[in-house]
């Protein structure tokens, strides 16, 4: 029987960083893992949706080729190459996992872990053999899996989740979304912009329904433009899926019931934890909903186990996982200096057509949360980069107390914005003001001047527009 100072059950972002960091520390340490090292975000999510979507980027400036001075008659869509190109990218990754935890003497189990009591793993390998490890610290990082609707047909060709979506044997002609979260909007962006005809379904109001009302906006008029169709405070009540088309019937509270025949439906209506089999019955540790219960430090009910990332429950996001896992590794190692994950500290992005980024408090969260705000903006069509790459639309905006001049959040939409949004992530991280984000030099001609001009604009300064 193994002995271990700590074992990590997943190595998706939140087990591998978790356990590279407890190496780090000193701690011997362990990572069982039943599939692909690197977990959903490595393999299925993250960055294999972002390698097909890099091909829609290259179709659409292929589209637009004339533009910039460029005469193309004739191209061909390959989708086996582009879906094959996603695939190599995500198995480059995950053999750089294996080096990576190798070389941070790592030890890795495959197999299937389960709790025989708090501090014993029993370890399952597909061949049938059993091993049982010990560990004065576990931590639970088992990941999420896609959310059924409950008349949902199961494993049917022509009904996807995303990790169906992200290997298609075959382009739709047309397509229903199911959700307009980041994962249902990229996955409409890549569709679209490959041809299909795409529709998504939404039960809220809006689309981006967890965005700041004014860029969820923005953003249904850009992609509205581009040919999609939205049916809002709508929700799908029965999938009948035949052997060419798939028949959806919609219902809307104000409008008649209707039903619509599609080549194919991606559902894209979040994730839920993956608690079951993990032994958690002889344990103290409390599930929710399909979220494990954590405290602040992501210590559950039993002590010595301890639950991160996806499973841990929301926001299901890689870097807000990985940094889960840092900060619960340095809580055990007694480290100085801890803090507790800050929520309003993690930035989200869609990598769609046009992006979406944005950290912090919403307008509207803003003021119900009793703020007297001041708040920028600055378009695209005011940034000289942004029009000499040809990507004019877009907006920055930038929210403070008007009190205090605290930083509140930034929500922007446009050309690169997954990439600027970080520096609004060190501004949120060093709780700076208003005073320190006007005075700091932004290179010219960039994209992150607009940064600075929302900023200035909060304040009645903007220059260029």
């Amino acid at each position: 029987m193994s002995a271990f100072d700590l074992v990590i059950v997943g190595s998706g972002p939140a087990g591998y960083v978790s356990a590279i960091r407890a190496s780090q520390l000193g701690f011997k340490t362990a990572v069982v893992e039943r599939d692909q090292l690197g977990g959903i975000c490595l393999n299925w999510g993250c960055i294999p949706t972002k390698a097909l979507l890099r091909s829609a980027e290259i179709k659409h400036l292929i589209d637009h080729a004339q533009d910039f001075g460029f005469k193309i008659d004739t191209y061909q869509v390959d989708l086996n190459k582009i879906v094959e190109r996603s695939r190599r990218v995500a198995n480059q990754l995950a053999g750089g996992i294996h080096h990576l935890l190798k070389k941070n003497k790592v030890t890795v189990f495959k197999g299937y872990a389960q709790l025989e009591k708090p501090g014993l793993l029993q370890i399952k390998a597909e061949d049938g053999k059993v091993e049982t490890i010990t560990a004065d610290h576990i931590i639970l990082a088992t990941g999420a899996r896609a959310r059924l609707l409950p008349n949902m047909p199961t494993d049917h060709p022509l009904v996807w989740t995303a990790k169906q979506a992200m290997v298609p044997s075959f382009l739709p002609k047309s397509l229903l979304i199911v959700g307009s979260g980041a994962i249902g909007i990229e996955f409409a962006s890549f569709y679209r912009t490959m041809g299909s005809e795409v529709t998504v379904v939404e039960m809220q109001d809006r689309i981006l329904p967890q965005e700041d009302e004014e860029i969820s906006a923005l953003a249904q008029k850009s992609f509205e433009k581009q040919g999609m169709q939205f049916l809002l405070k709508t929700t799908v009540s029965n999938l009948d899926a035949g052997e060419k088309t798939v028949k959806a019937v919609l219902e809307s509270a104000d409008k008649p019931k209707k039903t619509i025949e599609v080549d194919a439906v991606i559902v894209a209506i979040g994730v839920v934890g993956n608690t079951e089999n993990l032994g958690l019955e002889h344990t103290k540790v409390k599930v929710d909903r399909g979220q494990i219960e954590v405290d602040q430090w992501s210590a559950t009910a039993e002590p010595g186990i301890y639950s991160i990332g996806d499973v841990a429950g929301a926001p299901w996001l890689a870097h807000k996982a990985s940094h889960q896992g840092i900060i619960c590794v340095e809580k055990i190692a007694k480290l100085d200096h801890v803090h507790p994950l800050k929520v309003n500290n993690i930035p989200g992005c869609t990598y769609s057509l046009p992006q979406i980024a944005s950290i912090g408090l919403t307008e509207a969260k803003a003021k119900a949360e009793g703020f007297d705000v001041k708040v920028g903006r600055f378009p695209f069509m005011g940034n000289g980069k942004a029009i000499a790459m040809g990507e004019a639309e877009g907006l920055v905006k930038t929210i403070f107390d008007a009190n205090t001049g605290e930083f509140l959040g930034a929500h922007m939409i446009g050309a690169e914005v997954t990439e600027l949004i970080q520096g609004f992530a060190l501004a949120k991280s060093l709780e700076t003001t208003e005073a320190e984000m006007m005075h700091t030099i932004f290179p010219h001609p960039t994209l992150s001047e607009m940064m600075h001009e929302s900023v200035l604009d909060a304040y009645g300064r903007v220059i260029h527009f």
